[in-house]
């Protein structure tokens, strides 16, 4: 029986001595994908997979994997908690396809070849000998004579499905017995991020506001995930880059939905884990945008902040200096900085942790348009928190910071100084 040919040579020996004893499956999920999604531009994937084992050695093909998968992450696991099976070994084939690969798919077939005779192109056909994946160059067999290296351009067959064109997780499983199991497999991925935006309007001469967040999903993981069961991490993880000696692995977290509002939040360890209650389709090379939260009659008010020490921050001199310079510091700030604030309270309307994201102010005037304020990114914000974001600067509110009084003791290395503060409402 002639058997298709896979990339990898090393996966073909394997696949080889699996057919031999036991069953070589191609498997795809049953089940809708669960996602977790961090704010770091990666995500936690979970497929369930139902296997048919034989007694023995079990290959395992799954190829419904995103091309940014770490390898080293991957979990695969009975999902009844039962050790029906071992891993004895995982391969990753990630390749792009190539000319390389394919010559390698069709090793020992006959292809055609397009070559160039006496200004002339001829097409002929041609036995590949060794396709010089792994060492050597090519070695075709043409019109009766061996060559090294390829007469011409290589044409193809067309391929009966895209299974070259996609990864694949190849796992060798050892059962202890013949029947189905169902397992799950779970692995972190890079290409899968989220955002919170949060868009606030308010209303001429009222201290009501209308809130509404929208969270951004983006996918460029490599894959399309249909129907998935979304969850969003909002906190700092600590991940380890991929150019670091180690994997750094997230936690799995399970979570029952419920009817309600469309997000709901809860506390994960150390982090908040927000459930979208509606399963989303999210495309590869998609941006998609999902309501977060939407509260009206917000009670919000303006601060103003006059801070009229002008001091150069990138300037960092020693004590010494700030005593005997009878100029430091003496430089005047006009600007009046305008501070739009709410408190993140159940009272207020609000009253879930808040994760970070760009806050943009509108103001709605008596034709009901809708003029920009400003806006300003704010990080993790706790429930009943105060959140304050800095829009800009006051245009009829000014300040002055001027000095009355300076005294220098050197015998004392002391000095003394006075300031007169001057804010302005015109």
């Amino acid at each position: 029986m002639q058997r298709e040919k896979v990339i990898s040579r090393d996966l073909k020996m394997l696949t080889c001595s699996i057919l031999l004893a036991g069953l070589a499956l191609s498997q795809s999920a049953f089940a809708a994908p669960s996602l977790t999604i961090y704010n770091g531009n990666f995500a936690v994937v979970r497929d369930t997979l139902s296997l048919k084992l034989s007694k023995g050695i079990n290959q395992v093909t799954y190829q419904e994997i995103t091309k940014q998968l770490e390898p080293n992450s991957v979990v695969f696991r009975p999902l009844d908690g039962s050790s029906r099976f071992t891993i004895l070994e995982q391969n990753y084939l990630s390749l792009p396809v190539n000319e390389t690969l394919l010559l390698d798919h069709f090793e020992g077939k006959t292809i055609d070849f397009e070559i160039k005779l006496n200004d002339k192109m001829s097409v002929l056909p041609g036995r590949i000998i060794r396709s010089g994946l792994t060492a050597g160059t090519p070695i075709i067999e043409m019109e009766g004579k061996t060559r090294f290296g390829l007469p011409g351009r290589p044409l193809f067959p067309a391929l009966k499905d895209d299974t070259l064109l996609k990864p694949a997780l190849n796992l060798k499983l050892d059962s202890s017995s013949t029947g189905s199991v169902n397992a799950e497999l779970a692995y972190l991925t890079g290409g899968l991020s989220w955002k919170a935006d949060y868009n606030v309007i308010t209303k001429e001469k009222s201290d009501k506001v209308d809130l509404v967040a929208w969270v951004t999903f983006d996918n460029n993981s490599g894959k399309s995930f249909a129907e998935a069961k979304v969850k969003l991490m909002a906190g700092d993880v600590n991940k380890i880059t991929p150019n670091a000696p180690a994997v750094a692995r997230a936690r799995l977290a399970m979570m029952d939905e419920a009817s309600g509002p469309q997000v709901t939040e809860k506390t994960m360890d150390e982090y908040h884990l927000y459930t979208i209650q509606r399963p989303l389709e999210l495309n590869d090379g998609e941006s998609k945008q999902v309501q977060f939260i939407s509260a009206a009659g917000v009670t919000s008010k303006t601060r103003y902040l006059y801070n009229g020490a002008q001091i150069d921050r990138r300037f960092r001199p020693n004590m010494e200096h700030i005593r005997n310079d009878p100029n430091y510091g003496t430089n005047s700030n006009p600007k009046v900085s305008i501070y739009r604030e709410f408190k993140n309270s159940k009272d207020n309307g609000l009253g879930i942790p808040l994760p970070m994201g760009r806050v943009r102010f509108y103001q709605q005037d008596s034709d009901r348009q809708l003029e920009f304020l400003g806006e300003n990114n704010i990080d993790h914000t706790a429930k009943d928190a105060l959140v304050s974001v800095y829009t800009g600067n006051a245009f009829d509110i000014s300040g002055e910071r001027k000095r009355v009084d300076f005294k220098m003791n050197s015998r004392d290395n002391h000095a003394e100084e006075s300031f007169a503060i001057t804010v302005r409402n015109t």
